[in-house]
């Protein structure tokens, strides 16, 4: 698990970081059924390239590498790591 969106993009789900992703790793996309239902996007942790491409097009700055995540959103691994495993 390369990257990983925390608490900033509840609510927000801006599409800068779909955009950017050269693999789509970013889930759910505007055109998945799940979108609406969802209240922030994830990275799929066996996608993601490590590439970085979407950590400055998120303008909330919800994302962040694995290891530099901030200790208050640290859960925010688990929960990335969960929705994928529905």
């Amino acid at each position: 698990m390369a990257y990983i969106i925390t608490e900033p993009c509840i609510g927000t789900k801006d599409s800068s970081c779909v955009d950017v992703c050269p693999v789509d790793c970013i889930h759910p996309r505007k055109d998945e059924g799940d979108f609406e239902a969802e209240t922030m996007l994830f990275i799929h942790p066996d996608e993601c390239i490590d590439c970085g491409a979407c950590v400055p097009a998120c303008p909330v700055e919800a994302i962040f590498a694995l290891d530099e995540v901030p200790e208050k959103w640290k859960n925010y691994i688990e929960i990335n790591a969960n929705h994928f495993q529905k």
